[in-house]
């Protein structure tokens, strides 16, 4: 199995709070994501300021590194800026600023994820209402990604972190009620690991629907510092013939440098 390696980085300004193991200068994280053997890099953005589209795209072609996500976790970690969201103005805002992600995707020729940003129900408004808001955020944004050429990535989060869409089978099913091609599954190990009954049997049954996938293990950790059983979750992979990138998003542990080079040696027993 050949398999595209990624690596979640971030700007020096990100807060604590992002699932990255290098939150520095991009220059510097992008030499060391290429010294280590990545293949690409994913770029955690809060807002489209965070970067230069042109001294990026120099820098991995210098690299030979390719960019297939922009992930938008920080819209919601900073702000709790979310599509679900019963404040229209609110709700706009978070709207307003992914769009200006999508537009830095479409630069790299990348797609956008939807983690925590698609926002958790709310105690005063109905489930219904909830979803009713977060599925005409999502009309607006298939729309404009069909026009940029950006697919969407839904990431199922785990129910400690979000009560809205938590597994595989509840986002196939949102996405079946939006019906974009341009929008797909995004899974994630950690998450996997808490909420599917089989990680392996729910990438067999969803992977029509799966676009891309983060890597991590049990704990957060580099992948071999957990409990999760990678030789059959490749083999599954393998078998399926997914040939998206895998990524690491992890916890920079025991410190950023050790965990990265951990996270790429380890998979690359298998891809």
């Amino acid at each position: 199995m050949s398999q595209r390696i990624g690596l979640a980085i971030a700007p020096e300004t990100a807060l604590p709070s992002a699932f990255v193991v290098f939150r520095d200068r991009l220059e510097v994280s992008i030499e060391k994501a290429a010294r280590l053997g990545y293949d690409g890099i994913e770029l955690a953005l809060l807002d489209r300021s965070q970067v230069d589209i042109e001294r990026i795209k120099k820098l991995l072609n210098e690299y030979n590194l390719e960019l297939p996500v922009v992930s938008t976790g920080q819209i919601y970690g900073q702000s709790a800026l979310c599509f679900t969201d019963p404040d229209e103005g609110r709700r706009n805002q978070a709207i307003a600023q992914f769009k200006g992600l999508m537009e830095v995707a479409a630069e790299f020729g990348a797609m956008i994820n939807i983690g925590r940003v698609r926002g958790p129900y709310f105690a005063y408004i109905s489930r219904e209402e909830a979803e009713d808001n977060f599925l005409r955020a999502m009309e607006e944004l298939a729309q404009l990604g069909q026009k940029l050429g950006v697919d969407i990535l839904l990431e199922p989060v785990n129910r400690y972190e979000i009560d809205f869409v938590n597994s595989c089978a509840q986002g196939a099913e949102i996405l079946d009620r939006l019906g974009y091609d341009n929008v797909k599954l995004m899974p994630d190990l950690f998450h996997m690991n808490i909420e599917e009954p089989s990680i392996e049997g729910s990438l067999r049954k969803y992977i029509d629907y799966i676009g891309y996938i983060h890597f991590a293990d049990s704990n957060r950790h580099a992948p071999g510092r957990g409990h999760l059983d990678f030789e059959s979750i490749f083999t599954t992979l393998t078998a399926l013939q997914y040939n998206g990138f895998i990524t690491v998003e992890i916890l920079p542990y025991p410190e950023p440098d050790i965990a990265a080079k951990e996270a790429v040696e380890f998979l690359r027993k298998y891809c």
